[in-house]
């Protein structure tokens, strides 16, 4: 009987909204004991081995830690891009006004962190180019926080926060593309364009089977990834291309997406979220935080994203150009503004990016972890609170 109820104590915790942003916490946490412990070096060892196949013609032998960023996150991505388009065709993103909303809030949201970061390292010729660094939004950990409050905050609002992280990493990769490559290969490029092209074809050829969408996708993720862009873009462009309905009818979309919501959710984020808060943390690194460095950092995430966010989507919606989701208000979009300062791995991205010195690494990873955990927590306090005072509100009018 014990074991029964366990069984099904353990069913219903995996089925619950917030199991994935649970078990994402829970590996951060891992993450961080584990590089500061001594199995920091081989940990790190690990996620530096190279794993794959490489001959004068191919090559996909790459280290673990790149396999886990652009090849496990590309599914991940490209989960992502099936609910987007899925919201576009039959949701909440249906009208134009309500898909503008994430877009221009993401501009905002990607504007005014890269201003406060220039306004504090201008005078700063070794850190002024990191300014891309405060600009992204961790898509996995804002979603699983925002999952941990499960039916407290509208639909709508996760499928804002998921379209306005969406253009902000597209944004993002297109930063790093222009200000951050070493180098762009055209030729790989045009190559993976074409691809893209035949999936769109497939699409209007009416093929429904997923093969059709995925072993393509496959090659242009190859593709874009040696043209210099990051690939996981991929995943997104793939998920454009597949076709949906309208209708209640489950269509090769739909299909996809509940093929991979569970992988996505309790095997790649979680694997994400080991191989990349892995900080250890090292003296001097709070002085650090008071640096032009890191406060760009820490107040371009934690303050210029829910304010640029927030600015942004305020002035669409009194312009008449966009409208706020169904049952959300001002206090939802401050709080998805807060979740958006969550940068973790894109901003650690474009921070390895940005400097050659190990001592800026780590200095603005630290900023970034902080500015990260601050931003989560406030924003989940910020809607969990609101929650709470909205229901003894209903209860004293009832």
């Amino acid at each position: 009987m014990a074991k029964l109820i366990n069984l099904r104590t353990f069913k219903e915790f995996f089925s619950s909204s917030s199991a994935g942003g649970i078990i994402l916490l829970i590996c951060v946490v891992i993450s961080l004991t584990i590089a500061n412990t001594s199995l920091a070096d081989n940990f790190t060892n690990f996620l530096s081995s190279k794993i794959g196949y490489s001959s004068d013609t191919v090559h996909l032998r790459y280290p673990v830690i790149l396999w886990i960023n652009d090849g496990l996150m590309a599914i991940f991505f490209l989960l992502v891009g099936l609910e987007i388009k899925r919201e576009i065709i039959e949701g909440e993103l249906s009208s134009l006004k309500q898909a503008s909303l994430p877009v221009l809030a993401a501009i905002g949201g990607v504007l005014v962190p890269a201003l406060i970061y220039t306004f504090f390292n201008i005078s700063e010729p070794d850190t002024v180019h990191g300014w891309g660094i405060p600009m992204a939004t961790d898509i996995a950990f804002a979603l699983g926080i925002l999952s941990l409050l499960g039916n407290k905050v509208p639909p709508g609002i996760k499928v804002f926060l998921a379209a306005l992280a969406i253009v902000d990493d597209l944004m993002a990769i297109l930063v790093i593309a222009i200000f951050y490559s070493s180098h762009l290969d055209l030729t790989y490029l045009m190559y993976a364009g074409g691809v893209f092209v035949l999936l769109i074809a497939f699409n209007r050829m009416g093929l429904k089977h997923i093969a059709f969408y995925i072993i393509p996708g496959m090659v242009m993720w190859y593709l874009i990834h040696h043209s210099g862009i990051h690939a996981t873009i991929a995943g997104v462009l793939t998920a454009l291309t597949l076709p949906t309905t309208p209708d209640d009818k489950e269509s090769p979309l739909e299909k996809l997406e509940h093929m991979l919501a569970k992988p996505v959710n309790f095997l790649i984020m979680p694997i994400f979220a080991i191989a990349n808060t892995n900080i250890t943390f090292e003296d001097g690194m709070l002085e650090g935080l008071g640096t032009n460095l890191g406060l760009g950092i820490i107040l371009g995430l934690f303050l210029g994203k829910p304010v640029g966010i927030f600015l942004m989507s305020w002035l669409s919606v009194k312009l008449k150009i966009a409208q706020l989701p169904s049952g959300s208000n001002w206090t939802h979009v401050l709080g998805l503004g807060l979740l958006g300062g969550i940068g973790f791995t894109m901003s650690i991205f474009i921070a390895l990016l940005s400097f050659k010195s190990v001592a800026y690494q780590n200095e603005a990873k630290f900023a970034i972890l902080i500015a990260s955990v601050i931003s989560g927590v406030c924003g989940y306090l910020l809607l969990n609170m609101y929650n709470k005072k909205k229901k003894k509100k209903d209860a004293a009018i009832a």
